[in-house]
């Protein structure tokens, strides 16, 4: 191919969705990205369609493929083993790798007569995330010599010691015997017949890179990104007396926002902290008589969730991020509050630590509930009578976002990927805080 030329992309993103969150959102972001760096044809699923053309992304350049009803069957079946939407993912997970394989069937249906004719150059499935799930039309285009580029992707991420009361409260049973999926028919063969593997955390890498073949094709490459129109420049942050702490997330015990208040309860009755914990879920009674217990209402706020396009202008209003979660696969709200300038402090485990470069924030040490606490209350008192230290490390972070983790970022990565495997350039090397190789 000339390398002048846009490479021509069947992008499969069988979620892609700008009204939702997570990976629904990441398939959308990222798939509107690459048609800024490569001649893309998103093929996703029919309940898509709607969101994506009122987003404004060409109808042209966009195949919906109705599987709405096994999908929706595996989904409906997982959520009565889980007991609820947003717990069990494992569980979801398990039973959506049998739903995935029947879309991609189809797909090579609607697709095959223009990829045997040569009408694409790379065929890149960005969703789904889960490293689990196979891909019958790796093998198929490894025969008809189009490349294949899978993820990135991520998840399994081990609970760490300590907490399996709180992997039980998440019915994350089924993450006991995780290793099974490993049997997943095909599952071997997609990854050996990748031409890219794109591995979005170090848990996964070390999961997918099994032999030197596969070590050959892998690169880190995290799934999350910003989009600076939602998360714009922020000004400069005043330095005050006090210092403002955020927090983004499920109130459920996992994302820590309890050990957050427990850790910073001595500093929040001095007055030298305020903390804006944002969010909802199974724990906001507990928070609430916390705040209550200790009469805290004027220095700590919990409004709830707040709408993504107004997040914002609440997390401006801080100058810390606080985020002791214990199993974060990716970590996209540490960049969107890095982007705006605060700095982090976060527990120093998978995703959110994989991403912060040791100058523009802070990783928390800990190997038990307890001690995630006490190191995060000697952290925060440390910060609070250093408050330019916090500035200077939110400034770096801003910096170290918009340049590494927009979009367009992610999409100039990507684009590099496709010169690589279409051999019009090197193996990249991305300058993120993190090398698994290294690990």
């Amino acid at each position: 191919m000339d390398s002048s030329k846009q490479p021509r992309v069947l992008v499969i993103a069988e979620a892609a969705n700008p009204r939702l969150t997570s990976v629904a959102l990441i398939g959308y972001s990222l798939s509107s990205a690459l048609m800024e760096v490569a001649d893309v044809h998103l093929v996703t699923e029919l309940r898509n369609r709607d969101a994506l053309l009122e987003a404004g992304f060409p109808e042209e350049r966009m195949t919906a493929i109705d599987n709405r009803r096994l999908q929706g069957f595996a989904f409906r079946f997982a959520k009565l083993l889980r007991g609820g939407e947003s717990l069990g993912w494992t569980i979801y997970s398990a039973f959506y790798n049998f739903a995935y394989p029947v879309f991609e069937r189809k797909v090579w249906k609607a697709f095959q007569a223009r990829l045997q004719a040569g009408e694409f150059d790379i065929v890149h499935r960005v969703t789904p995330l889960s490293p689990t799930t196979a891909s019958p039309l790796a093998r198929k285009l490894k025969k008809l010599g189009i490349p294949f580029v899978l993820g990135p992707l991520n998840g399994g991420v081990p609970w760490p010691k300590g907490f399996d009361a709180v992997r039980r409260q998440e019915k994350e049973w089924l993450s006991y015997v995780r290793g099974l999926y490993k049997l997943t028919p095909g599952l071997g063969t997609t990854r050996d017949a990748s031409a890219a593997l794109l591995l979005a955390s170090g848990h996964t890498y070390r999961e997918v890179v099994t032999t030197d073949a596969r070590r050959q094709s892998a690169l880190y490459l995290p799934e999350n990104a910003i989009d600076p129109a939602r998360f714009p420049e922020a000004e400069e942050v005043p330095q005050t007396d006090v210092l403002s702490l955020a927090f983004v997330g499920r109130l459920v015990p996992y994302k820590g926002a309890a050990t957050l208040l427990e850790a910073a309860l001595p500093l929040l009755k001095q007055n030298k902290v305020r903390l804006d914990i944002i969010g909802d879920g199974a724990e906001m009674g507990r928070l609430k008589a916390m705040v209550a217990e200790h009469g805290l209402a004027a220095v700590v706020s919990l409004p709830g969730w707040i709408p993504h396009e107004q997040l914002h202008g609440r997390l401006r209003q801080s100058q810390v991020f606080a985020f002791p979660s214990v199993r974060e696969f990716g970590g996209g709200v540490v960049l969107e509050a890095m982007a705006l300038g605060l700095a982090p402090v976060i527990a120093d485990y998978a995703g959110p630590a994989e991403l912060l470069p040791g100058d523009c924030g802070w990783r928390v040490l800990f190997d038990s509930a307890e001690t995630l606490r006490e190191h995060f209350r000697e952290r925060l008192e440390y910060l609070a009578d250093h408050p330019g230290e916090v500035l200077a490390a939110g400034r770096r972070a801003s910096r170290f976002a918009r340049a590494h983790f927009t979009w367009g970022a992610k999409a100039g990565q990507i684009r590099q990927v496709y010169d690589w495997v279409l051999h019009n350039g090197e193996k990249p090397r991305f300058p993120f805080a993190y090398n698994p190789e290294q690990s």
